[in-house]
């Protein structure tokens, strides 16, 4: 069972298409490809956090149909999107606005995270080697060494892993904030 992480997949959301009209010429087939995406790197017994805005502008009927053809058990951290067609899914857990959990990776290390819809200068756990990870900038925000965005915009329109996001936030030249102010990455 792998855990992955995601946001901003917009599921029936026709303004969504001013950024990704390039990839996507209808709300359709960009609902598609997210769909199909997700599905081919997560397993029916893999585990997705969902960090914000699931869909926008989409019917429920359209919310639930989606949401059910998606693989893994889903847990939603809200978004500014995310209304009661979003929170009524039948997630694993009720949605929450923030959460903070740890997860080990492959070699059993465990790794804390704090999840937000939205990026933080700095957050809950940073001192403490706490990873941030958001959705909501579409990519637009650099990572740092320790936060980065998880949604489709930055990820190829897939779920990403969290080894994978360890690499990208190992890579990253930007520190936070708080800690380069004291000489730390």
């Amino acid at each position: 069972m792998a855990i992955y992480f995601t946001a901003d997949t917009h599921f029936g959301d026709p303004h969504i298409l001013r950024h990704r009209r390039a990839r996507f010429g209808s709300v359709e087939a960009h609902d598609e490809a997210l769909v199909a995406g997700w599905n081919a790197v997560v397993g029916p017994e893999d585990s997705v956090w969902h960090l914000g805005d699931f869909a926008a502008h989409a019917s429920r009927d359209h919310c639930a149909a989606i949401f059910a053809r998606l693989n893994g058990t889903k847990r939603l951290v809200r978004g500014n999107h995310d209304s009661n067609r979003v929170l009524d899914l039948p997630w694993a857990e009720p949605p929450v606005d923030s959460v903070r959990l740890s997860v080990p990776d492959a070699q059993g290390h465990a790794h804390r995270l704090f999840l937000s819809h939205y990026a933080h200068r700095a957050w809950p756990g940073l001192w403490r080697e706490t990873r941030h990870l958001y959705g909501h900038s579409h990519g637009w925000l650099p990572d740092t060494t320790r936060s980065c965005d998880v949604g489709v915009d930055a990820w190829n329109d897939r779920p990403a892993t969290l080894a994978a996001i360890l690499a990208r936030q190992e890579a990253a030249a930007l520190v936070p904030e708080e800690l380069a102010a004291h000489g730390l990455r």
